[in-house]
């Protein structure tokens, strides 16, 4: 994989929108952003202008979000601070995670349809895992894992720069911790993504610890530190 080919994780919700999730995307100039019910992330050229930023702010409507994910860009001084996070992004091995004793097809993990997208939106709710809405599983493939019928793990395909798929979404219900769902839910997907000769990719917040840790166990690396940002359009 050449420099070239992680260069696009600099920018990975434009070149998300403007590769694979072309079809759920607004446009207004160079401005873009995910459709409402999808996501919240905009994207901006490297170097935008303030007409840029005019389009932006037309497209998605005064006094809405502005979710530049990790775009350092900084918008006009009327544009609302709406929060700060400061993160990591991490990249899987090139060629697959390590070996696992108990790798291969696990029943209990199953794909996750339109028809369970209330218990999903109930199950981020709870767990916060980062934004989800109506129409994010519409971003990728999301499994999930039940308990006596009731979801209570799941994680799923977020932005999808071209040769690379993000794993997000990585939530479990709190009286379910503890049984290593997070972990296969990770592995499955990982492997999935690597069969298709992507790499995975992934966000945590810096303050998350504990997702860090388990990441770099599974064999993720940090690639570099992230600073997200949400600002309220005037």
């Amino acid at each position: 994989m050449t420099d070239s080919d992680v260069a696009v994780l600099d920018d990975p919700v434009g070149e998300s929108l403007r590769s694979r999730h072309g079809h759920l995307a607004r446009r207004l100039g160079r401005a873009a952003g995910y459709l409402p019910e999808v996501a919240t992330f905009s994207a901006v050229s490297a170097d935008p202008d303030p007409a840029e930023w005019a389009d932006l702010a037309r497209l998605l409507g005064r006094g809405e979000l502005a979710d530049l994910f990790s775009h350092p860009a900084t918008p006009p001084a009327d544009w609302e601070p709406v929060f700060t996070l400061d993160g990591f992004q991490l990249v899987g091995p090139a060629d697959g995670l390590p070996d696992h004793p108990e790798d291969g097809p696990d029943a209990e993990v199953v794909e996750l349809g339109a028809d369970d997208v209330p218990e999903m939106l109930g199950l981020t709710a709870r767990t916060r895992p980062g934004p989800f809405w109506p129409r994010t599983r519409e971003l990728g493939t999301y499994l999930g894992i039940r308990e006596n019928g009731v979801l209570v793990a799941m994680a799923g395909e977020r932005l999808r720069p071209p040769g690379w798929t993000e794993i997000s979404a990585v939530c479990t219900a709190p009286d379910a911790r503890g049984r290593g769902h997070a972990t296969r839910l990770v592995r499955a997907l990982a492997a999935r993504i690597t069969a298709r000769n992507e790499r995975p990719f992934l966000h945590v917040a810096a303050a998350n610890t504990g997702a860090l840790a388990l990441y770099e166990r599974l064999g993720f690396a940090v690639r570099r530190r992230v600073t997200f940002r949400g600002f309220r359009t005037p």
